[in-house]
């Protein structure tokens, strides 16, 4: 790809090294801003610096925050006895979007994966199992993708709750809503009719 200018092929290289954009999208967002005031382009930059600068962890729960605590774990209107683990703060944003859970949360940070080299050392589970006994927390959600990943994730943090009296609890997994059972993958299925509930009217 040719370009009129080294300064408008250094934004373009340095766009397309985003996620789901090419060098075609990339040149198509430079000349668009290119075409905007400059004022806006300015904008843009000192909000990505700002956040990439000023960005923090919540010491508590390990989700992206603003401050020291997030919003989350300083809300007063938060139920203090459910924590809700997860692996990234993505999962965290599609929970709550959901508006169907008013607990806490922890965020791993990833999930066990020995392939990827990726072992319980460099995870967030020392500072949730420290979490408990300071707390009160009564009850566990492992929200983790339904993984073998996942499923080692999970299984190794029950063992490490076991010296607690906590109720551990997953997320439901079974058929989505608006799914056909015959496009289903059997495993999905089959956890569906084990894990079967009650109906109800």
């Amino acid at each position: 790809m040719n370009f009129p200018s080294k300064l408008i092929e250094n934004a373009v290289n340095e766009m397309s090294k985003l996620p789901g954009i090419g060098k075609k999208t990339a040149l198509r967002l430079v000349l668009h801003l290119l075409k905007k005031d400059e004022e806006n382009t300015i904008h843009l930059a000192e909000a990505i610096t700002n956040m990439r600068m000023q960005i923090q962890y919540c010491r508590e729960c390990h989700n992206i925050s603003d401050a020291e605590v997030c919003a989350i774990c300083n809300s007063p209107s938060r139920d203090r006895s459910l924590v809700c683990v997860v692996e990234d703060t993505r999962d965290v944003l599609a929970i709550e979007n959901t508006s169907q859970y008013k607990g806490l949360y922890h965020v791993l940070g990833g999930i066990i994966s020995p392939i990827e080299g990726v072992g319980p050392s460099d995870l967030h589970i020392d500072s949730l199992v420290r979490r408990i006994p300071e707390s009160e927390i009564k009850e566990v959600i492992l929200a983790l993708s339904p993984t073998m990943e996942g499923d080692t994730t999970a299984f190794y943090l029950t063992k490490k709750f076991k010296p607690f009296n906590l109720k551990i609890s997953t997320i439901a997994r079974g058929i989505p809503v608006g799914g056909e059972l015959e496009y289903a993958d059997e495993i999905t299925l089959g956890r569906s009719i084990v894990r079967r509930t009650a109906y109800e009217l």
